[in-house]
């Protein structure tokens, strides 16, 4: 992880989330694998380090998994060495528990008395540390050092002891807290389920020719030609399989319903819909509440490449001044990209975002972004429009300050890293350059999704889960001198 972290620390402050989980059942074989890969595609903004597919040909699994992205592992050759198959599940990881190795790749596959399971999940189990512990003491060897290995553990161990493997499933939930949306793949059936409190999207649809599609998003839906039945309740276990879907809700309205505000403000794509909301929409309407709360007179709104170019819609929409575009983005910049030496670093942001002189220079500028972290790549940014020649900046946030980490599976760092815990809103401002600063109110979440069932304990401390004895990303990546 080593290699992740200083990509954050010198090219940005951008949270990242787990990952991406897919899944197809078709009533023919065919060559699945080629559609698992345009969903994963589709989901790629969810996760950079790893990706994987693996493929049910008549109970028989073939995978492949790598480090990197989608079009960096899988090229023409490797999907044509996969198999057609009826059935298959996929990944794209960004980890928040366990480091960026080939070990932690998924989907997980296991093999047990009973047959053989392939399991993808976006989330993070905030009692891992807990259960990880009682399964080595029970036996347990672990090969990996994440969270879904230990949800793989629990579902085998319960599978021993059960008669089918969505019993399973549901006695699992039983020991596990947190954030889970999980696919997983047994021999015969695709099982798709969402932890009781919901913190993680996961929605499935049916394409023509009556085959199932279950993905993080709606949009990887779109991807492979399905249509969008409905999201999975918080709770909810779906099953499919040659005898149609089959549904368990003994989970479900146990717990307050918690899906992570932050889908809403950056992480998923604009497209997608959750909870029967357009995230775009929601992102408009950031903007929109901003400018209501947070009026200035300029001469026009830019928004920061990707996430903030729909709150800084709503905010020109709202306020009337003029919307232009104010960054052109390096799409063809990698995670990876490592500048080798100190005085390079400043150059940095400047490789991936360059401003459009001709929109700003003069002028007063209304800048919006969805949030900050540290602050160093906002004070990185507001000073490129400084050099491009903005006459004021006046910076609009479309989330509330970040003055707590998450447990969810969401990378926000430590209190100690957020800004927003040691200085007021006034020094935040000085400490990025801008002449005024403004953070959408935590009260006016509800407005963006109309409902009050979400997370927002990275803006308010407020958790509905106990908060984890051991929260270090790479607990479970043990030195020889801890075990001696």
């Amino acid at each position: 992880m080593a290699e992740n972290k200083k990509f954050r620390d010198e090219f940005g402050e951008k949270l990242h989330e787990e990952c991406g989980v897919f899944g197809i059942y078709a009533n023919a074989p065919y060559h699945v694998a080629r559609d698992v890969y345009y969903g994963l595609y589709a989901l790629q903004h969810r996760g950079q380090e790893s990706c994987g597919i693996v493929v049910n040909d008549d109970g028989v699994f073939f995978s492949h998994k790598d480090l990197g992205q989608v079009s960096s592992v899988f090229d023409e050759e490797t999907l044509t060495k996969l198999p057609q198959g009826s059935m298959a599940v996929g990944h794209v990881r960004y980890g928040t528990t366990g480091g960026n190795n080939r070990n932690n790749c998924q989907p997980i596959e296991v093999n047990h008395q009973k047959g053989k399971m392939a399991l993808a999940h976006n989330g993070n189990l905030s009692n891992a540390y807990e259960l990880r512990n009682q399964l080595e003491l029970s036996g347990a060897i672990f090969h990996s050092t994440s969270d879904t290995e230990i949800i793989a553990y629990v579902v085998t161990r319960e599978r021993l002891k059960t008669s089918s493997i969505e019993k399973a499933v549901l006695e699992s939930m039983n020991y596990l807290e947190g954030a889970y949306s999980i696919v997983l793949m047994s021999a015969t059936k695709l099982i798709a389920a969402r932890d009781p409190h919901g913190y993680r999207p996961l929605c499935y649809g049916r394409r023509k020719d009556g085959s199932y599609v279950v993905a993080s998003e709606s949009c990887a839906l779109e991807a492979v030609g399905a249509k969008l039945v409905r999201e999975l309740l918080p709770g909810e276990v779906l099953v499919f399989s040659e005898s149609g879907i089959a549904k368990y809700e003994q989970h479900c309205d146990k717990v307050r319903k918690q899906i992570c505000i932050f889908e809403y403000i950056y992480f998923a794509r604009p497209d997608s819909v959750m909870e029967n909301v357009s995230v775009h929409a929601a992102r408009v309407k950031a903007g929109e509440i901003l400018a209501r709360e947070y009026p200035v007179e300029a001469d026009v709104v830019v928004g920061v490449p990707d996430s903030g170019l729909d709150a800084a819609l709503g905010y020109a929409r709202y306020s009337g001044i003029p919307y232009g575009i104010g960054f052109i983005k390096n799409k063809y910049i990698g995670r990876t990209f490592i500048s080798p030496v100190q005085e390079e670093r400043n150059n940095q942001v400047r490789i991936k975002l360059n401003p459009l002189r001709d929109t700003v220079e003069g002028k007063r500028v209304i800048l919006v972004d969805d949030s900050i972290v540290r602050g160093t790549t906002s004070e990185r940014i507001v000073r490129l429009l400084r050099e491009a020649g903005a006459k004021e900046i006046h910076v609009r946030i479309s989330s509330p300050p970040f003055i707590s980490p998450c447990y969810y599976g969401t990378d926000v760092d430590s209190k100690e890293n957020l800004v927003a815990c040691h200085k007021t809103v006034p020094e935040i401002a000085g400490l990025i350059g801008a002449d005024s600063l403004g953070y959408l109110p935590l009260e006016s979440l509800k407005e963006l999704v109309g409902h009050e069932g979400f997370c927002h304990a990275c803006f308010s401390g407020e958790y509905a889960t106990p908060i984890p004895e051991n929260t270090n990303k790479n607990r479970f990546e043990k030195r020889l001198s801890e075990i001696r």
